[in-house]
């Protein structure tokens, strides 16, 4: 790993830290060191640090804002990319709107607003990257990403720069062909509408004092942590099961939504994933459903 570490300082790809925690670059606040953090400053040189590792074999993984995601507390082995600014782009031709695979998911449904174009109000409180939106086929409030992505340039784990359709991409609720062909989103190009500033405006502050009066903000957490069941929802189904407020160690079953697991001040990882799955199982024997974990879960325990 030295060698590797000295390796990766001479070729220019980035910023290299090593045994690095990795609890303040996720929404939960929790997780152990990365061996080696690579932050590229382009996308060149993700690009690149892509191809430096496939070309020796070292396995890789890639965080964005952190939110959605869970590292297990011994951390995460071989290497992992935090893309910080390096794909923090944006710009605007028509209704089409061309971003970054690192700019914030909430930001641009702000500005696209701003721009007078509606098909983005839905990502107004999903609070992460448009390359993890792409990856996970984001959604919320009837609609998601598949409905709006005209393209995705991905960066594969070979280092080849690809441009995959909307088609390509075989997405389904909360899943995408990403979660089995490893890469990098890089740049979305979505399709919107041109549509009325002011409704656009007055259904996006809907969404907003209906997310502040519903979720434990205030407090670190990862979003919905189950996909809903098909029919149903998970948060009702947790709730009616008498759930709300449970809590192992540090972390519990927010008091305001059900869906919601928060990080009281020292959770850890072990305890989330405890209670995830004493979730599932009292869930399961109360109403025969298993409830599937939406959150990724990476790392070591």
């Amino acid at each position: 790993m030295q060698k590797l570490i000295a390796d990766l300082k001479a070729s220019n790809i980035g910023e290299i830290r090593t045994n690095e925690r990795l609890a303040p670059y996720t929404t939960w606040k929790i997780g152990g060191p990365a061996d080696c953090l690579i932050i590229p400053h382009s996308k060149e040189q993700v690009a690149a640090s892509i191809k430096f590792l496939h070309e020796r074999g070292v396995p890789w993984t890639v965080i964005g804002r952190g939110s959605n995601l869970l590292v297990g507390d011994k951390g995460i082995r071989g290497v992992v990319i935090k893309l910080g600014n390096a794909l923090d782009t944006l710009r605007f031709e028509g209704a089409m709107v061309y971003a970054g695979g690192s700019y914030s998911f909430i930001k641009l449904s702000v500005l696209a607003a701003k721009e007078g174009l509606t098909g983005l109000e839905f990502a107004s409180g999903i609070p992460g990257t448009v390359g993890g939106a792409v990856y996970m086929n984001a959604g919320a409030h009837g609609s998601d990403v598949s409905r709006i992505l005209k393209q995705a340039e991905v960066i594969l784990d070979t280092g080849e720069l690809v441009v995959m359709q909307a088609e390509d991409l075989q997405y389904a609720y909360r899943h995408s062909i990403l979660h089995t062909l490893p890469g990098i989103v890089t740049e979305a190009v979505f399709e919107l509408q041109v549509g009325d500033r002011n409704e656009i405006a007055g259904a996006m502050a809907a969404y907003r004092d209906r997310r502040l009066r519903t979720q434990p903000l205030q407090l670190a957490c990862a979003g919905s942590v189950f996909r809903n069941p098909e029919g149903g929802f998970a948060a009702k189904l947790i709730e009616e099961a008498g759930l709300k407020g449970k809590r192992v160690g540090g972390a519990e079953i927010s008091m305001l939504h059900a869906n919601f697991i928060v990080n009281t001040g020292e959770a850890t990882a072990e305890d989330v994933l405890t209670l995830i799955n004493e979730v599932q199982q009292i869930v399961e024997q109360s109403y025969g459903i298993k409830l599937v974990p939406e959150v990724l879960v990476m790392g070591e325990r």
